[in-house]
């Protein structure tokens, strides 16, 4: 009979020859994943090969995006706009600019009722947001629309998309748009950003700086989507016919294009921070 001391040995060199067979598997299962050989070891395993190119290709993408981000970013402005603020009679010319634009950073968006629920897409009462209109037009930069005087800010953002709806050039002017939809008929994550990107170089200054600052205030929006319920496909829908459309008279087309119109919107809002 095999005394106690033979019998625990015997057990840890069951136990240690079962750990090394347990290594000896990881080993190769990693060694199969990255596809290396060390030394006599098994060849790679083909079923891990699609990993393999998954995790590549995640890795080209995100290199892609560095790039994107860091090397041509849309110039930023170096002067003081000359146009006088802007009223709902008409948008004043910039003479800096050579176009039609608001004032938005000194006149626009304040992220203010964030947790606003159906914020942008709940309409505000139509007669007080005639009211804001001519707030501006009668009083400009001094327009009061604080909090004490309109309590609802449905009625803030009712006047802002207003406002967009009724530039005779819109946010994303007609010599830009079909880049623009290019970007959202484009299947391909990357390619995307890439032609959204030299869309933004078509855009007139003054257009493409209202538009960063727009959409960096639309994403502070999406991220308090728990609270106010809006994402950036929301977003899209309600900005996407507002900000541009389509320079061809016919309505078919047009009806045709406002689901990339939204993709458009959502996807920059997404990519604020890689695009601007």
């Amino acid at each position: 009979m095999p005394s106690k001391e033979s019998w625990s040995g015997h057990r840890a060199n069951r136990s240690a020859v079962h750990n090394s067979k347990q290594e000896s598997r990881q080993q190769d299962l990693l060694i199969a994943a990255l596809g290396m050989k060390l030394g006599a070891q098994k060849s790679s395993v083909t079923i891990w090969q699609p990993l393999k190119l998954f995790a590549y290709s995640q890795l080209t993408s995100l290199v892609r995006r560095a790039t994107l981000k860091e090397n041509e970013h849309v110039p930023k402005y170096e002067k003081i706009h000359n146009f006088k603020v802007h009223t709902f009679r008409g948008p004043h010319w910039c003479e800096y600019c050579a176009n039609f634009m608001w004032g938005l950073i000194a006149q626009g968006v304040k992220c203010a009722g964030l947790n606003s629920e159906g914020l942008y897409r709940v309409s505000g009462f139509s007669d007080l947001i005639e009211d804001v209109k001519m707030a501006f037009d009668r009083d400009g930069e001094k327009a009061d629309i604080s909090v004490n005087m309109y309590e609802d800010i449905n009625i803030i953002t009712g006047a802002l998309k207003l406002y967009f709806r009724d530039l005779p050039i819109p946010l994303i002017t007609y010599d830009a748009y079909p880049k623009f939809i290019e970007s959202a008929k484009t299947t391909d994550p990357d390619e995307q950003l890439q032609i959204l990107h030299e869309a933004l170089k078509l855009l007139p200054p003054a257009h493409c700086e209202t538009l960063r600052y727009l959409m960096a205030h639309l994403k502070r929006v999406t991220l308090h989507e728990k609270e106010n319920l809006m994402s950036a496909e929301n977003l899209g829908i309600v900005f996407g016919p507002t900000l541009m459309r389509a320079p061809e008279l016919d309505a078919m087309a047009a009806l045709n294009d406002i689901r990339y119109q939204r993709l458009v919107v959502e996807m920059l809002i997404k990519n604020e921070d890689i695009l601007f």
